[in-house]
């Protein structure tokens, strides 16, 4: 057995990929909030891919985390000299191992926020990139407004210089650039948030004009925030992975990541000081993303909506069996074409059909092990930014929503902390405690769970959507979760 370091890449299994580049010629050049299995599956990948062409050595991702279990994270990077394997699992069985080698350090801001600020405030750093998920742009999902309430944000404010959170993080490291007369940095959001960039920018500017108006303006001013679209499925790692990687491959990793085949990155062309030339190792550098966007968010990321609660309810407990269920895979192409598809603007270079069949045998992989429960964590931060934007246009344009309505209904029952069989379902929400105290009342009361403002804004005051979802919570907890998708399945 190997355990992975810069001296034993040379003593791997030859069927490990390892980087052909000197690493002691990597500098820094990005600072990456998040660190976790999408990134290094990712945006990590991609830097390592140009890397390994003799491109972008001056790019070389310093890794930063800001909440507290962002630590083992960091203490199981350095001990491996910041190395990881990256296992692409295909359908078939085979495993495609690789060790990735773009990131060259990680700070733990709790442990010396200044190091994170002089990081990002060298004139080296030119790109700060952002996976810190859709709940953490800290925007009311309403009104879309930056919360200044929030209590880490009001500490920020208060202690710029000792912040807490990425905004407060990042705000410091531009005033200081500003300061000092060097150019900002471009913000570059990956995260699942249509329209990431805009948002990121807003949040940001939000932040810095509270700070200081001047400040704010530069910002807004200056800084660059391009969106972009995102897309690999990446479970969680879990012990059966790392054990696996020592079976088949002999290789000690304390926090490998696994995927699936498929990558797809499209990217706005809009940087402060430059960028890799992601273009050349197959990004899609373009110069508006929104379709793309629109495409991934409303028909991947709201497809894995429609089928988690539904396919959890009725016993499943991974997004495979679910796709190899006919009925299910019936109820997400209905969805897909019938609802989400109208919603669509034209995507170039994309068939849609295509599109969606090939989306269909990727949640049906069966060596991702994707599972319902991960899919279904922090439905409060996703159903609103994926599904309810879809049954607000349908609405506006008079289309069916019965099916959207319906995974909303599906997500209500879910929320009741109970499965079809009685099991307890243990809710991973940032507001579980207050859909619980709704949801459990789901019989008494059918309606209170749309009636929460916070999440789902005025929907409840459309009869065409309240009756839809209430006809399908009524359904659900009568006849349970795969009668309902039966119901609703196109004859």
């Amino acid at each position: 057995m190997t355990a992975l370091s810069r001296q034993t890449l040379g003593q791997l299994d030859s069927r490990i990929a390892v980087p052909n580049y000197d690493r002691g010629a990597v500098t820094p050049g990005i600072v990456h909030f998040g660190v976790g299995g999408f990134h290094r599956a990712h945006q990590a990948m991609y830097l390592d891919a140009l890397m390994n062409r003799g491109e972008a050595l001056d790019w070389g991702i310093v890794g930063v985390g800001v909440m507290p279990g962002d630590r083992r994270m960091q203490e199981a990077l350095a001990a491996q000299d910041y190395l990881y394997t990256l296992v692409t699992k295909h359908p078939d069985g085979h495993y495609e191992p690789r060790v990735i080698g773009s990131i060259v350090g990680y700070l733990f801001a709790p442990d010396d926020p200044e190091a994170v600020i002089e990081r990002m405030a060298d004139p080296a750093t030119r790109i700060v990139s952002l996976t810190v998920t859709e709940g953490g742009y800290n925007f009311h999902h309403v009104t879309g407004e930056y919360d200044l309430t929030n209590a880490q944000v009001r500490h920020d404010l208060e202690h710029p210089q000792a912040p807490q959170t990425t905004f407060g993080l990042i705000v410091e490291a531009l005033r200081r650039r500003h300061e000092r007369g060097v150019a900002p940095f471009t913000v570059m959001s990956c995260d699942n948030i249509q329209g990431n960039g805009e948002v990121a920018h807003r949040m940001f500017t939000a932040h810095a004009r509270a700070l200081d108006s001047e400040l704010g303006a530069w910002v807004e001013r200056e800084v660059s925030f391009p969106n972009s679209m995102v897309d690999r499925i990446t479970p969680v790692t879990t012990p059966a992975d790392i054990d696996e990687l020592k079976r088949r491959f002999a290789i000690e990793d304390r926090w490998p990541v696994v995927c699936e085949p498929f990558t797809q990155w499209v990217l706005e062309d809009h940087f402060t000081l430059g960028r890799p030339a992601f273009e050349t190792v197959d990004v899609q550098v373009v110069d508006d993303v929104m379709p793309y966007e629109l495409m991934k968010l409303r028909l991947l990321n709201a497809s894995h909506q429609a089928l988690t609660y539904f396919g959890y309810l009725a016993g499943y407990r991974y997004a495979h069996e679910v796709c190899q269920d006919p009925l299910f895979v019936d109820f997400l192409l209905d969805y897909m074409t019938i609802e989400a598809t109208p919603t669509l603007r034209p995507v170039p270079g994309v068939d849609l059909d295509a599109y969606k069949r090939t989306l269909i045998e990727r949640f049906a992989n069966p060596e991702i092990k994707d599972t319902l429960a991960r899919l279904c964590a922090e439905s409060s931060d996703r159903i609103p930014k994926w599904l309810l934007p879809v049954i607000r246009e349908q609405l506006a344009r008079d289309g069916d929503i019965r099916r959207s309505a319906a995974v909303v209904a599906s997500w209500a029952r879910y929320a009741e902390g109970a499965d079809e069989q009685g099991r307890p379902i243990e809710i991973v929400d940032r507001l579980k405690d207050s859909l619980l105290a709704i949801a459990q009342n789901n019989r008494q009361q059918p309606s209170a769970f749309i009636e929460n403002r916070q999440l789902f804004g005025d929907l409840a005051d459309d009869e065409r959507f309240r009756q839809a979802y209430l006809e399908a919570l009524e359904r659900l907890h009568a006849h349970g979760a795969r009668a309902t998708v039966g119901a609703l399945v196109a004859r």
